[in-house]
């Protein structure tokens, strides 16, 4: 049965990255026949964010069976086998099983309704038949249960011993039924919610799935809620279906995939070596450089970090660089793309903070090149105070020719770049029309450089589909999270908190960004933003904070949550890229020095607010 499972699964994620490469190629054509030939239409529009939906929605499933599912792996990854298998059963049977029968049985309803009523587009020229991509919604919970079947087959038959889930299952059921006799709130419910939250995180339970399954069991054992608390949560869930903003992830995650797997970096960062390594610190900065422009063009740290950690971490260690500056320059210049423009995290902010994406980019510029400048200054001082970290290398080649191939390199992603984030800062093409365009220029740059393959089509686009449902999952758990924590009065009690007890405009920033840099220690900036920015907007806007400024101070602290140990996504990156070159402790060590680089472009930023607009 699991294989079964398993084949009808793989298949369907076949189907998805088929699709994401047809909705960028659909969204470049109607951006250009919109533009060039003044030709819109309203029923290709919905196409394309009803490919949309169907990709992240089928691709949930797919994630599944791969695993792609984020978790807080740090006492995870030091269980033994059979700890893991017994966490993933549990988190099948009491967080996603659960959840989306309760979704399932929500959109069926929806579709229902839709179908009863001919509902058909609002819009126009639009489609009809809204309830077919309703009904898309319950086919992909559908195949996320059957998955989640697969899951639990698969750990039970590897299970050595079966003792410690029968244990566990006894337990956990007569937990369930200790909250059956109203004992369950001896406390405020808000502490009980997040502390459960916090403990199966910590235990390595997936994000997404525990914030749903939370979300769930306290809206079934609260007397004040009921499960009418989440009745409208498949309307919540189709309304992220039709958010055209977040439609562009997708495509600059594939757009990133592209210019990664077609060595459009790797020569990049051979010839800004040759360029920079003359000088001491010149290889560290050649990879800073890379990193900014990887960042302007893919965005993607994981892709940034792996690749230079490949190509220049040997390198660097070869020509005797310090292994803490090593890394700690690769790592730190891979999550520039968390800030610099078009970055997932920006986009992100943008949807929850209801601002405009295009204007977050445009305020992103100026703190982006400031982090590059303290990155550069902080090498070029450590490697001249110390001149053993990062000694210059001699180079026989003429440096013009040197000059020249490093133009030849650095010339065809500057161009993409200028392409993509030129048309949205001029206010010719939404972020979302840039991307597509992006998308089929990352192909041409593949095609030109006879890099082009039907294996890096397959790679870039099922790897999209990965992560692009990973991130919406979260989403999707955030969204029941966030219903239930309010009904509960958290906001209420987080706007009290704020402007009783504080009650100042600067120590709530304090506060703020101590706290979200502090929970980037040990969870993802995806979380941070759908759960804990939507409890803050209020409050800030109560403050009168300007929103702009308020989410690039947001960008920035989540940005260190990259390289903050012992959750920093980029540290593990390079650490599994890195293999015995390197260690734990020499790559810790090397980050502190960036992280606070961070730190002194966020507070750059607090002092002189006026430094986002400059660029308008």
């Amino acid at each position: 049965m699991s294989y079964t499972i398993d084949t009808i699964i793989k298949r369907v994620g076949f189907f998805t990255a088929i699709l994401v490469v047809a909705l960028a190629f659909l969204i470049g054509y109607d951006a250009v026949m919109r533009y060039l030939f003044s030709e819109g239409s309203i029923a290709l529009q919905e196409i394309e964010w009803h490919l949309f939906d169907i990709i992240f929605l089928l691709g949930l499933s797919y994630a599944l069976k791969h695993d792609k599912h984020v978790r807080v792996d740090i006492v995870f990854v030091n269980y033994s086998s059979d700890t893991k298998h017994l966490v993933q059963i549990l988190s099948m049977i009491f967080l996603l099983i659960p959840f989306s029968i309760f979704i399932l049985n929500g959109s069926f309803d929806m579709t229902i309704q839709s179908f009863m009523q001919d509902e058909v587009s609002s819009d126009p020229g639009g489609l009809p038949y809204r309830f077919i991509i309703k009904g898309v919604l319950f086919v992909s919970f559908f195949l996320l249960i059957l998955q989640a079947i697969s899951e639990i087959i698969k750990s039970y038959s590897n299970l050595k011993s079966k003792k410690y889930l029968i244990i566990s299952l006894i337990v956990i059921s007569l937990l369930l039924l200790f909250t059956l006799l109203d004992l369950a709130f001896w406390t405020n419910p808000i502490w009980l919610i997040f502390m459960l939250t916090l403990v199966l995180l910590l235990t390595g339970f997936q994000v997404a799935f525990v914030f749903a399954g939370v979300a769930l069991f306290f809206a079934l054992i609260s007397d004040e809620l009921g499960l009418n608390v989440l009745d409208m949560l498949p309307y919540r869930i189709y309304g992220i279906m039709g958010n055209v903003t977040l439609m562009s992830i997708p495509l600059f995650i594939l757009m990133g995939l592209i210019l990664e797997k077609s060595k459009v970096a790797e020569d990049l960062l051979l010839n800004m070596g040759k360029l920079f390594g003359g000088i001491r610190g010149g290889l560290a900065i050649s990879v800073v450089v890379v990193g900014a422009i990887l960042a302007a063009s893919t965005g993607i740290v994981g892709a940034s970090v792996v690749m230079m950690s490949l190509i220049a971490l040997p390198l660097m260690l070869k020509h005797n660089y310090s292994a803490t500056l090593a890394t700690g320059a690769i790592a730190s210049s891979g999550t520039l793309g968390q800030i610099i423009p078009p970055s997932i995290v920006l986009i992100v902010l943008g949807d929850q903070m209801h601002l405009s994406v295009g204007d977050l980019f445009k305020a992103a510029v100026v703190p982006g090149i400031l982090l590059i400048i303290l990155y550069i200054l902080y090498i070029l001082i450590y490697s001249y105070i110390n001149k053993e970290v990062a000694p210059a290398i001699p180079n026989d080649e003429e440096y013009s020719q040197i000059l020249k191939d490093a133009l030849i390199a650095i010339t065809p992603p500057l161009i993409l770049i200028l392409a993509v984030l030129g048309s949205i800062f001029a206010g010719i093409a939404s972020p979302t029309e840039s991307a597509g365009i992006g998308v089929i220029g990352a192909f041409l740059l593949a095609i030109l450089k006879k890099r082009f393959s039907f294996e890096l089509l397959r790679y870039s686009s099922i790897e999209s589909v990965k992560l692009t449902s990973m991130i919406f999952m979260i989403l999707i758990g955030a969204t029941a999270f966030s219903l239930v924590f309010n009904e509960l009065g958290g906001d209420v009690m987080a706007m009290d908190f704020f402007k009783d007890e504080v009650g100042d405009k600067w120590t709530f920033i304090f506060i703020t960004m101590l706290v979200i840099f502090l929970l980037g220690f040990f969870i993802d900036f995806i979380e941070i933003a759908f759960v804990v920015v939507p409890i803050l907007v209020p409050i800030a806007h109560a403050f009168g904070i300007d929103p702009i400024w308020f989410a690039i101070l947001i960008a920035l602290n989540l940005q260190a949550s990259f390289l903050t140990p012992p959750f920093g996504f980029a540290l593990f990156y390079l650490k599994g890229s890195a293999g015995e070159l390197v260690t734990t402790g020499e790559i810790y060590k090397g980050v502190l020095p960036f992280i606070a680089l961070q730190l002194i472009a966020l507070l750059i930023i607090v002092l002189f607010p006026n430094l986002i607009y400059l660029l308008g």
